[in-house]
């Protein structure tokens, strides 16, 4: 379902269906054109496993992967012109592809669709081409089915295997190629291929199955990246594209199958039968191919001989003896076996294949004829060796074929020139690594050392900006002139500021402090309560008492007294006890006379009206405490039982389960309250007989008895009302039989009270928190307290939020200088924690803040003079990094919370939370809801805290306080034709129940640990197992209520007890997965799901998907049917910020809509606005009579009564919402004219569009990322209050963010809905302290895609690779500029030592260990670190461009070798602006447009409509030069290094002759060694040092072509990591060259040119919700990169001005003021212009002045934007 509308804003080129009939080429640009360009748009690039699939099945189409494997342009074998048929090289190639992904955790099956074959086979080539690929594919599918992974094979997708696989199975998405784009002239049918291709691509999403591409997918670290196309079922999908079209593709495939059968009838005529005996194939084989006619020309039976011995030669030889490159032969011997000879042998052996042949090599094949031919004297025996020879003879003599002569073969067909018998390889051109030696690294280098050569200075002869100057990160990123210390640890003083600066920073200080007072207030702790600032004073000289210092300070909470022991008072408690007591006694005669007044007017009301009158008393704090909270509580239950007793339908068994749920709620609340009195107990156990539940009488007494009883309930007698009359007074038997409970007991409360009971696990008093704890609450504060570090895995509502506050009372009370920082995942949640630090803490500091945020985008208080940080990863892991801050803050660091830790498994940033975890100087507090196989993720995280020297602990918390009931919203229900408004809305009944059993007719074998039951879950799954008893093989006795919970009879049940009860369930329920299918129609249970599943959504498709406008066309409804059932505060979940927006939008439409129609025809509002035009026009003779009466002198109150109108009227607006169209809540604390005060400062908020403040009028938020902060702030705030009870957001509000809602409600599919991300957002709903339910929806989801979110499982957690060439210069910088502060050498040795990739696998460790010592190398010579190890020259551009990496070193040696002073010294400044755009562009903010949308007719088409270029043009020649020689020499540098390693460390590197997957050896034997030709092979092998043997299979030795082939290609045991190699590779490709899947988009350049928004979403195919991020992640890129050029000049310098170069703030070094966060006086962000520094030369300042031009205009069209 596209809900933003993405795919239809894109510029269609109008293509005739005619074209599609012309050819298959014509029918490939007709449906790329409608429709495959179209939905290329659609395609995100995704972590296949982290982020999408998870442990989730998926399919690898067979063919995609063979096709991959044979196309790979190192593979020989089906090559024109090359005989060579590698298969042993495509073996390796098929099991290295298939172990990264088994590597990475992924659950998958390989697929074979009979009809994708062409593309693998190349169908229409040449004979030898189609031969060699079509028998390649069957032996590659035949070593398949020998590994551990399923193979499934498919004539098409209307095969019933097919369809019932689907349907059984249903794989998560199918990983398969899209067949490339067409070129001209190719050598086998391509369009034809291609078209059915993109037919196969088609017809898969229209059945639901999402795709993602297997070519391209990138494997990094635990990730795998590829694009992902969302599926869009729709059995009627070819209708909305041409017949001609589907007349076309039939045509296509028709003939693709047409001539394959012609080729294999020329090559193979006969049918044969498969033959199992190896000797049976071979004759069978000679026979078949010397029958035919051809072969009676040249020499075919001396080919066959040398055929079959080669096939006996192979089993004896190992993999390097067969590393060959191709032995030359006469040009017309090589002829006959490219034309005919092997065409023939490998068709006919692909039909007769026997179980035993599994191998042909090629060159072994051409050596051995070359060979023969060489020696023709010799004799075959002294050639083949004597068991070789024999077999053939056999062979030859059973055939009854003549002796083959290879003398007249050599005489035939010479040699020329004649060759040596050792092939000679030239080692390919390398560079030594550089001698490296320092005491912290050697440590770790010691296991991978080894002996270098000495060599000259490394540095080139490149000189541009190259000043030798050693580079201190002692300066803000972004702006050269702010220091990151102060002038007191060696930076500058800031300038002194005017009086108007310090009057604007002052207001903007006050302003946000005002903000976050008012979001403080919002926030309410676990239970619902305002939070309470707690002032902690300063520790002063008791620092040093940390030991009890650092506890925080107990809860007076009184403990219950021991038995038989009296309890000492003092003579000070005496008096305070005496002097309450008073208080109490003044307390009481006042809540007696307030109460018998509201019991008056309660008694004048009708029930209903009482009822609604009472609820509101409760309200008032005076009935929160003492007699007077049981009293007026019993009174509402008096009232119940009064409002049931006049129902009509009393005596209905509904009405009773009604009624009898909210009398024993009010029971239970009452019996729970301290004050309760011995006449209010006895009422409620009178309750309880009357109800049924007279066994649970004793209970209630015993409970009685244990409370302790305060004075005044044993002095409260009498009850102020005659509470109503439920029992016989003689009998004591109950007086109205209807409203007895029949039912059992343990029943009841299953199917009726399951939300109500109590929730504790094991709570008792704990003098440390203002709650009582649950057990597992109590084991961390234990390890709080005993400084350990902790990892709490618990689900949302379990009570996780407690544990860092604890943590920072422990900080703060334990010294004034101790830090604690607090890590959130995003912006929003930093700064709800940061209020919620304000409203909880203070304490005076002298002058600092006890609390600062620091994020990329601004700050607020000092982050480096607090004690409590919240920030990001990014900033904390920068501020662990930096030089200055390892001496003075880092030290101070007590402890870390990491909350949302499971973020260290996703793509982007997962690498930034690792290396916190690695660096961290204390012990952390890490904490998720969401981290699947915790136990994995914590041994490795154990592991580094004990390294650290701390203890650590593992607590997990299963369960949730509250459950998740699922429902669907059945849109095909029908709805009422028009929304007239909420007041009497008939609810349309279609929120239907999704039992927990039913989710599994989606078809499941291992449930997810979270599956859980609700009470009346467990009552109905146990009865529907019962009436299927007969059917089941086990006794279901056990499970029977009654019995179950027979020892807790006459107890009320709690949470536990039916978790118990549950585990037993569930146990039952694994049995019958084991052994049944829910799918087999005749499986019991297939029968209990049916039973279970609720009829309306039994009727509907499970795979439907409404369309986008019946979706947002019922979001009205959806919105009115929660506020009807009293399920709001709901938010709804879109994970594309764009469709956010529509959405609310379409509500807002829809409500004034409604509200208008409704106010043109309705007589009430018509006379309410004639009442209030009357009034207006009597405001003159209002006026008047005041004058009258002051004239009068009438006393105070009596004028006031003039003065104050408190009518209707007064506060009347006419253009206000109407009540009925507005989703706004009830707030005592925040009123509409709150809102509109706030509204009328909106300035602040910038250009916000009229229909958010529309919908906030109205009760309606959006909250994403792309907001505005101080609006998204607001948004969470009155939502928090209950002003706002409809909010629409992305994941924002899923990682933590305090939004209590009682419905959680998906809109719509996204590949972004992930298991993680749907429990993260799912976990909202039902927050403790607010709601005893959870409810989660699905709407405009497939039932199927409902179940699969709760059926799924979390991934894993995987390691990220967490060195780059950037962060090993960053370390050395922060050795160089700490002067080797402890902290510094701790953290490298902790980097160095501990990643979790280097943990989980010896690949990992040897990767991190290979690539640290390539890249000092590296750095070296790119003249960024000295011999010394210190940073020198281009550092601050190339370390604070981190996270750009390699872009940031392509920018080091581009500016190095002058290319950006050449760029910069063009005499016309746009050229040079504009060349300099276009030169970062290809640097940074890369983003690639799919081939076929970037097609030249699609581009003219395009460019016709709207002013973007679309393709960015080439890299400037010189600088794609100057990169690929840079390229080419990190290529020799690390093939020096592997190659030298590979050669000391040979004994090391093991496995080299082992497939990586199936473990499958290939040593060879010691057979037939004295053979000549086997002595040949050794002598001639070519014996690679660093490349794999079975690479060198197809003649590759150890010159490697690119990095990335060095990277792939080299042994198993030298173990490379390809992406953090910082290679130039992807910038130096041509965009949109033919060897290329992608082209580059021009959209920066685009927006640089004409800044329109618009155009980029339509031309550029930018979501709008992504262009914002984009432009700031390039702008801030820009200024870091003239930040670190400006510092590097200035440094330059002989004669610095320091007034001007003074640094104007303090910093800790990444920061700078985002225009959606400021206010609308906060400067604009510009950097004043920096003054040209003494001794720079002309051709570096031009530099600075066209980067500094180029930064600024970019930036002020970004902010435009913005505004």
């Amino acid at each position: 379902m596209d809900l933003d509308n993405f795919d239809r804003t894109a510029e269609v080129r109008p293509v005739a269906a005619s074209v599609a009939t012309t050819s298959a080429a014509g029918a490939v640009e007709f449906i790329d054109s409608q429709w495959y360009n179209i939905a290329t748009r659609g395609a995100r690039w995704m972590d296949l496993i982290g982020d999408y699939a998870g442990s989730e099945l998926f399919l690898i189409d067979g063919e995609a992967l063979l096709q991959l494997v044979l196309d790979d342009h190192l593979l020989a074998l089906g090559r024109d012109y090359d005989p060579s048929f590698q298969i042993l090289h495509a073996l390796h190639s098929v099991e290295y592809i298939l172990e990264k992904f088994q590597s990475r955790s992924a659950v998958f099956e390989i697929a074979f669709w009979r009809i994708g074959r062409h593309l693998t086979m190349h169908t229409g080539s040449s004979d030898f081409v189609f031969a060699s690929r079509s028998l390649a594919r069957t032996l590659l599918i035949k070593h398949l089915h020998k590994l551990n992974i399923v193979i499934n094979t498919f004539e098409d997708f209307a095969d019933p295997k097919w369809v019932e696989y689907l349907t059984r199975v249903k794989p998560m998405f199918v990983m398969t190629e899209d067949g490339g784009t067409l070129i001209e002239h190719p050598d086998f049918l391509l369009a034809e291929c291609t078209l059915t291709q993109r037919v196969f691509l088609f017809d898969l999403l229209a059945q639901g199955v999402s795709v993602t591409l297997l070519r391209g997918a990138e494997f990094r670290d635990t990730k795998i990246m590829t694009f992902v196309f969302e599926q869009r079922f729709n059995p009627a999908a070819r209708q909305a594209l041409s017949r001609k079209l589907w007349d076309a593709s039939i045509i296509a495939f028709d003939s693709l199958e047409t001539t394959e059968s012609h080729a294999r009838t020329a090559l193979a005529p006969q049918t044969l039968q498969s033959k199992f005996d190896q000797e049976a194939f071979l004759k069978t084989l000679i026979q078949q191919i010397l029958v035919d006619p051809s072969s009676k020309k040249g020499f075919i039976r001396e080919l066959l001989y040398a055929f079959v011995a080669h096939l006996f030669i192979l089993p004896s030889l190992s993999v390097e003896e067969r590393t060959r490159v191709l032995h030359p032969l006469n040009p017309d011997v090589t002829d006959i076996l490219l034309d005919s000879f092997l065409p023939k042998v490998f068709s006919n052996i692909e039909r007769i294949l026997p179980e035993a042949v599994t191998d042909i090599d090629g060159r072994i094949f051409v050596s051995l004829i070359g060979f023969l031919s060489e020696n023709p004297s010799a004799s075959l025996a002294s050639c083949l060796g004597p068991e070789i020879y024999a077999k053939l003879d056999a062979i030859w003599e059973a055939l009854a074929l003549p002796r083959v002569d290879f003398t007249v073969f050599a005489a035939h067909f010479p040699l020329t020139p004649p060759t040596n018998n050792a092939v000679v390889l030239q080692n390919p051109a390398t560079m030594c690594l550089l001698p490296f030696e320092h005491p912290i690294f050697d440590e770790y280098l010691a296991l991978i050392h080894v002996n270098m050569e000495p060599e000259d200075d490394p540095y080139e002869t490149a000189s541009n900006l190259e000043f030798n100057t050693p580079f201190a990160d002692t300066h803000h990123w972004h702006n050269h002139r702010r220091a990151i210390l102060p002038a007191h640890m060696g930076g500058e003083d800031p300038v002194t500021m005017n009086e108007w600066q310090r009057r604007r920073q002052l207001r903007s200080q006050q302003r946000f402090m005002a903000t976050l007072q008012t979001q403080a207030e919002t926030l309410t702790g676990a239970f619902g309560m305002p939070l309470r600032q707690m002032a902690i004073p300063m520790v002063g000289s008791q620092r040093s008492k940390t030991s009890s210092a650092a506890k925080p300070r107990a809860i007076q909470e009184k403990k219950p007294p021991k038995a038989n022991k009296k309890e000492h008072v003092s003579s000070a408690d005496r008096i305070r006890q005496a002097n309450a007591a008073k208080k109490q006694t003044k307390q009481d005669d006042s809540n007696e006379v307030w109460w018998k007044d509201q019991l008056k007017m309660a008694k004048e009301r009708s029930i209903e009206n009482g009822i609604t009158f009472i609820d509101n008393l409760m309200r008032n704090k005076r009935t929160w405490d003492g007699w007077l909270a049981v009293e007026i509580r019993l009174y509402r239950l008096h009232l119940e039982f009064e409002l049931w007793h006049e129902h009509p339908e009393r005596e209905d068994a509904a009405v009773r389960d009604r009624f009898t749920v909210s009398i024993l709620r009010l029971i239970k609340d009452i019996r729970e309250r301290p004050g309760l009195f011995p006449i209010a107990a006895a009422k409620l156990d009178m309750a309880l007989v009357a109800l049924g539940f007279s066994d649970y009488v004793a209970l209630s007494e015993a409970s009685q008895s244990g409370q302790s009883s305060s004075a005044e309930a044993d002095t409260h007698t009498e009850l102020g009302f005659k509470f109503k009359k439920l029992l016989d007074s003689k009998r004591r038997s109950p007086v109205r039989r209807y409203m007895q409970v029949i039912e059992d007991p343990e029943r009841w409360q299953l199917r009726l009270f399951g939300e109500f009971m109590d929730r504790s696990m094991d709570s008792q008093w704990d003098p440390r928190v203002a709650f009582q704890p649950d057990a597992w609450q109590r084991t961390v504060l234990d390890c709080l307290d005993e400084n350990m570090s902790v990892l709490v895995v618990a689900p949302t509502s379990a009570g996780k939020t407690f544990i860092s506050y604890y943590a920072m009372e422990q900080v703060l009370r334990g010294s004034d200088d101790g830090i604690l920082v607090y890590v959130a995942p995003t912006k929003a949640l930093v700064s709800q924690i940061a209020a919620e630090v304000y409203a909880r803490f203070s304490k005076d500091l002298n002058g600092r803040s006890c609390w600062a945020i620091h994020t990329r985008d601004y700050r607020v208080n000092n982050p480096q003079s607090c004690q409590i940080l919240v920030t990001v990863p990014e900033i904390l892991a920068i501020m662990l990094l930096s030089p200055p801050l390892a001496h003075v803050w880092t030290p101070r660091i007590k402890r870390i919370v990491l909350d949302e830790i499971h973020t260290i498994g996703q793509q982007e940033g997962g690498a930034v939370w690792e290396q916190i975890i690695l660096l961290a100087p204390c012990p952390i507090i890490g904490l998720s809801a969401t981290i699947g196989h915790p136990e994995q993720f914590n041994t490795w995280l154990e592991s580094v805290q004990s390294a650290h020297g701390y203890k650590h602990a593992f607590i997990q918390h299963p369960h949730r306080y509250s459950h998740l009931r699922k429902l669907a919203y059945a849109l095909h229900v029908e709805a009422p034709t028009s929304f007239r408004g909420l007041d009497d809305y008939p609810n349309t009944d279609r929120l239907r129940f999704l039992h927990p059993i039913s989710m599994l007719s989606f078809g499941v074998r291992n449930l997810p640990p979270d599956f859980s039951f609700e009470a009346a879950d467990c009552l109905s799954f146990y009865q529907a197992l019962q009436s299927y008893s007969s059917r089941i093989p086990f006794n279901l006795d056990a499970l029977e209520p009654s019995r179950f919970f027979a020892d807790l009879h006459g107890s009320w049940l709690k949470q536990k007890d039916v978790i118990r009860y549950e585990s037993a369930l569930k146990a039952v329920l694994k049995q019958l997965i084991d052994s049944s299918d829910p799918q087999d129609p005749s499986s019991v249970l297939h029968d209990v799901t049916r039973d279970l599943t609720d009829p309306v959504l039994t009727s509907v498709d499970h795979q439907h998907v409404p369309p986008r406008d019946t979706f947002l066309e019922n979001l009205i409804y959806l919105t009115s049917d929660l506020h009807s059932s009293g399920d709001l505060p709901a938010i709804l979940f879109q994970f594309d910020r764009k469709v956010c927006e529509t959405m609310a939008q379409s509500l807002v439409n829809a409500l004034e809509a409604a509200e208008k129609e409704w106010r043109s025809t309705s007589p009430e509002w018509a006379k309410k606005i004639a009442d209030w035009e009357r009034w207006k026009l009597q405001a003159r003779a209002r006026e008047r009579q005041a004058e009258k009466m002051k004239k009068q002198k009438k006393d105070n109150d009596e004028l006031r009564n003039v003065e104050v109108d408190t009518s209707w009227e007064r506060s009347f607006d006419p253009s206000e919402p109407s009540p009925q169209f507005s989703f706004i809540g009830v707030s005592s604390v925040y009123s509409k004219s709150d809102l509109e005060k706030e509204l009328r400062n909106r300035w602040r908020w910038g250009n916000v569009p009229s229909w958010v403040l529309r919908a906030l009028q109205r009760g309606i938020g959006v909250h994403h990322a792309g907001m505005n902060k101080h609006y998204r702030s607001l948004v969470e705030s009155l939502y928090r209050l209950g002003f706002l009870r409809v909010v629409i957001a992305t994941g924002t509000l899923a990682l933590g963010i305090n939004a209590p809602t009682r419905t959680s409600v998906f809109c719509g599919d996204s590949p972004f809905l992930t298991a993680l991300m749907y429990r993260q957002c799912a976990g909202r709903a039902g927050r403790r302290g607010y709601d005893l339910l959870g409810k989660v929806v699905f709407c405009g989801l497939s039932i199927q895609r409902s179940q699969r979110l709760v059926l799924s499982r979390l991934p894993s957690l995987g390691g990220n690779f967490p060195m780059t060439s950037t962060m090993v210069l960053r370390l050395f910088s922060l050795l160089h500029g700490s002067d080797n502060a402890p902290v510094a050498q701790n953290a490298i040795r902790s980097l160095l030592q501990l990643p979790h990739v280097s943990f989980t696998s010896e690949a990992g460790r040897m990767q991190l260990l290979h690539h640290i010592r390539f890249s000092i190398d590296y750095l070296r010579r790119s003249g960024l670190l000295d011999r010394a190890g210190n940073p020198i020259n281009l550092f601050g551009i190339a370390s604070h461009l981190y996270y750009t990496e390699p872009s940031n070193l392509a920018l080091v040696a581009l500016l190095r070798h002058g290319i950006l002073h050449r760029i910069c010294e063009q005499s016309n400044d746009i050229d040079a602006r504009r060349d300099l755009l276009i030169l970062m562009c290809h640097l940074f903010g890369r983003k690639y447009l799919p081939k076929s949308y970037a097609s030249k007719e699609n581009l003219k088409h395009l460019l016709q409509k709207c002013p973007s270029i679309v393709v960015l043009p080439p890299l400037p020649p010189d600088a794609r030069s100057v990169l690929m020689e840079h390229d080419e020499e990190i290529k020799r540098v690390f093939t020096g290094y592997a190659m030298v390693y590979a050669s000391q460390h040979a004994a090391e590197l093991t496995e080299n002759d082992q497939l990586p997957l199936s473990g499958m050896v290939l040593a060879g034997t010691d057979n037939d060694f004295s053979s000549l030709f086997h002595q040949h092979l050794r002598n001639t092998a070519l014996r690679p040092v660093a490349r794999s043997p079975f690479v060198a299979n197809s003649g590759h030795g150890d010159d490697f072509a690119t990095v990335e082939d060095l990277a792939r290609t080299t042994r198993r045991s030298l173990y490379l990591n390809e992406h953090a190699i910082p290679s130039m590779a992807h910038i130096t490709t041509i965009p949109g060259s033919d060897d290329e899947h992608f082209a580059l988009n021009a959209y920066l350049l685009d927006f640089y040119t004409h800044g329109q928004v618009a155009v980029l979403e339509k031309a550029n195919i930018i979501r709008r919700g992504d262009i914002w991020y984009l432009l700031q992640d390039f702008t801030l890129s820009l200024k870091v990169i003239r930040s670190g050029l400006g510092q590097l000049l200035t440094n330059a310098s002989q004669n610095q001005d320091a007034e001007s170069e003074a640094p104007t703030d303090l910093d800790s070094g990444y920061a700078t003021f985002d225009p959606a966060e400021a206010d609308g006086d906060e400067e604009d962000g510009k950097e004043g212009s920096m003054k040209r520094p003494t001794g720079v030369s002309d051709r570096d300042w031009r530099l600075y002045q066209v980067l500094d031009s180029v930064t600024n205009e970019f930036d002020e069209k970004f902010r435009a934007m913005w505004a």
